[in-house]
C-alpha cells in the first residue's frame, strides 16, 4: 500500500475551498443527525493557560461511513485556543487546527488552519436550528456581539430570512457601527434596515430571533430573562454569556448540539441553574420536532465532528483545485 500525502491548507486555502451556504447548511445537519446514533465525540477535554478567561481544547472526532470496512468513516481532532486579550494585539482571539487521519489506517492525511472553519460551521449549525425552530412570529433579528461570529452568521440570516431588519449590539459602539456599514453595503447578502445600540436588553426586546455571539468572560447570564420577547427563538452560540438560567427553565423547547458535551460543561459557573434539554439538535431533526409556541433556546457549544465533517469537505474541493501544500512525512 502507497504511503498517501500529507496535506497542508493554509487559511487561504481554506477559504478558496470553502463549500458554497448551501452545503455547508447540508453539512451541519449531516453532522446533527450522526451524533445521534453514528459517531462518537467525546466532551472537549482542555487546559487553561495563564492569561485571563484563556482557553486550549482538544475536539476528537469519529463518523461511521456507509462503507464495512470503515474505509468511508471520517476521523480527526480539532484543537482549538482562545485567547481574549488578543483584540487588543490586533490578532485573532480565537485560532485553530483541524487533522484529519485515514479512518483505516490512522495516517494523518491533511492539516487545515481551522480557524475560518470554526466560524462558517458555527453559524452553519445555527441555520439549521433556524430553518427548523426560527421565528414563530415576524420581527426583527439581534445579534448581540459584532466579532467574527456575526460576520460569519449574516450570510446564513440573509439566506434564511431575506430582507429582515437587524438589531446589532455590541459594548464597542464602532464596532457595531463598522459591520452595520458592511450590511448596508450588501456585503453579507440582502438584508433590511439595520439599527446600532450598545444595551443589548434593547436590542433583543422587540427580536423574533436572538442570536448572542459576545466572546467569553466572567460576566454570565448578563440579560435578564423579561427583556426577551416571549415567542422569541433564541440561538446562543457563546454558552449562558448572556441567556440566563431562568429563561432556559422556562422555555417551551430547549435544545442543546450534544448533550454530554452540555452536561460535562454545566457547573456552578458555567450554566448555572440551566435545566436538562428536552433532546439534541439532531434528536431534533429525527423526530420531526415542530416549533412549539413559546420561546425556544438553542444552545451549541461546537461539536469537534462539525470541524471534521467540514474539514473532509474542504479538503476534497481543494484537491479538485490544486490547492495545498504537500508536507514530508
Amino acid at each position: 500500500m502507497d504511503t498517501p500525502p500529507l496535506i497542508y491548507l493554509s487559511a487561504a486555502d481554506v477559504a478558496a475551498a470553502m463549500p458554497p451556504l448551501e452545503q455547508r447548511l447540508e453539512l451541519a445537519e449531516t453532522t446533527m443527525l450522526a451524533l445521534v446514533d453514528d459517531a462518537q465525540l467525546p466532551p472537549k477535554i482542555g487546559v487553561e493557560p495563564t492569561p485571563p478567561d484563556s482557553f486550549a481544547h482538544a475536539m476528537p472526532a469519529w463518523m461511521r461511513g456507509e462503507a464495512a470496512d470503515g474505509s468511508e468513516d471520517l476521523l480527526g481532532l480539532k484543537w482549538v485556543v482562545g485567547f481574549p486579550q488578543n483584540a487588543g494585539r490586533g490578532l485573532p482571539s480565537i485560532s485553530a487546527t483541524t487533522i484529519l487521519s485515514d479512518a483505516v489506517t490512522g495516517l494523518p492525511l491533511a492539516m487545515l488552519d481551522a480557524g475560518a472553519v470554526t466560524a462558517v460551521r458555527t453559524a452553519a449549525v445555527s441555520g439549521v436550528a433556524i430553518a427548523r425552530w426560527g421565528p414563530h412570529q415576524p420581527g426583527p433579528v439581534a445579534l448581540v456581539g459584532a466579532g467574527v461570529q456575526a460576520r460569519s452568521h449574516l450570510p446564513v440570516v440573509a439566506r434564511l430570512l431575506p430582507g429582515v431588519a437587524l438589531q446589532l449590539c455590541d459594548r464597542d459602539r464602532e464596532r457595531a457601527e463598522a459591520l452595520a456599514a458592511e450590511v448596508a453595503a450588501g456585503e453579507h447578502g440582502t438584508l433590511g434596515q439595520v439599527e446600532v445600540t450598545t444595551d443589548p436588553a434593547a436590542a433583543v426586546e422587540d427580536a423574533a430571533l436572538v442570536l448572542t455571539l459576545v466572546s467569553f468572560g466572567s460576566d454570565r447570564q448578563a440579560i435578564a430573562e423579561e427583556a426577551f420577547r416571549a415567542d422569541a427563538t433564541v440561538v446562543a452560540v457563546d454558552y449562558d454569556m448572556c441567556v440566563p438560567a431562568a429563561l432556559a427553565r422556562h422555555t417551551r423547547l430547549f435544545l442543546t448540539d450534544e448533550r454530554d458535551q452540555y452536561l460535562a460543561n454545566r457547573s456552578r459557573t458555567r450554566f448555572a441553574g440551566y435545566p436538562e434539554p428536552s433532546a439534541t439538535i439532531g434528536e431534533a431533526i429525527a423526530e420531526g420536532t415542530p416549533r412549539p409556541e413559546g420561546r425556544v433556546l438553542v444552545t451549541h457549544l461546537g461539536v469537534g465532528l462539525a470541524d471534521v465533517v467540514f474539514a473532509d469537505a474542504i479538503v476534497r474541493i481543494a484537491a479538485e483545485r490544486g490547492l495545498g501544500t504537500i508536507l514530508e512525512r
